[in-house]
């Protein structure tokens, strides 16, 4: 349930009229301020160290910029393939792991980067010159989506390994406001207005941040302590196979038999990257 909540963000972010910066600020202001309710109604207090705190602004850092990339992608490619890209992180996890943690990946994983790499050749073309300017920016900012997302894992990692809290719920919130913060103030930078045109923006801004960011991933960290590793990364392959399905259902999108080919393959090298 949870990665099916979260395979929608794209496609909020689609059908929203207001810029990528000002979709990604209200995403993680209406879940972040829907968690921070929850810990006020619930009377709990925080409990976080100073290096907790500093490495929750971190992941914020890399998160603001995660969303900034990925929203634009969307826009560039679809988010079919922009979230299968972001979903590469798979594979810059593992080249810090190597760089950072002195960490061996395993042969299956070292199988998985080739893999990864026919998969996408196929989803996008072997002739790069053929594709168009707009669509080859929306890959370049994919791929950098995933280091960012990459570095928020890390960060926000670090920041559990130090906390003593059993479910995420304070990290998330608090990681959730200080990203609103800086994609408002990149909003302001921007010269973006983060006045919402339309009645129908709003439902699709409060379905975006309540069930996509708030439930969905309170759901998958809910579930992870219960599951093993292996059930945990075959469940949140729905996410990018579900958004391609989206795409198909709502935007209609045409997957060509070599794009089919290409996504599934992606998706297969992703699993194997994530097993440990």
């Amino acid at each position: 349930m949870g990665a099916a909540l979260i395979s929608l963000s794209p496609v909020w972010v689609r059908l929203v009229s207001v810029p990528p910066t000002v979709s990604g600020f209200y995403r993680v202001l209406i879940g972040g301020a829907a968690l921070a309710m929850f810990l006020v109604v619930t009377r709990r207090r925080l409990d976080l160290s100073r290096r907790v705190l500093i490495m929750l602004l971190a992941a914020a850092l890399f998160f603001a910029l995660d969303l900034w990339l990925w929203h634009r992608s969307i826009n560039y490619v679809g988010p079919g393939l922009a979230t299968l890209l972001a979903n590469f992180q798979v594979f810059f996890m593992m080249l810090a792991g190597v760089l950072f943690l002195a960490q061996k990946p395993r042969p299956i994983q070292l199988v998985a980067v080739p893999l990864a790499i026919m998969g996408l050749a196929l989803l996008v073309g072997f002739e790069w010159q053929t594709l168009t300017a707009g669509y080859r920016i929306g890959i370049g900012l994919g791929l950098l989506t995933a280091m960012a997302y990459t570095g928020y894992l890390l960060s926000l990692r670090t920041a559990r390994s130090l906390s003593s809290h059993r479910m995420p719920t304070r990290e998330v919130a608090i990681v959730s406001l200080a990203t609103a913060l800086l994609l408002g103030i990149s909003a302001g930078i921007e010269g973006e207005s983060l006045v919402i045109p339309t009645l129908a923006d709003v439902g699709w801004l409060f379905a975006y941040g309540i069930l996509s960011h708030c439930i969905g991933w309170l759901l998958i960290a809910a579930s992870l302590p219960r599951v093993t590793a292996t059930e945990a990364g075959l469940a949140l392959l729905l996410q990018p196979a579900l958004s391609y399905l989206w795409e198909v259902l709502w935007f209609g999108r045409v997957l060509t038999v070599m794009e089919a080919a290409g996504a599934a393959i992606a998706l297969v090298a992703i699993y194997l990257g994530s097993r440990n």
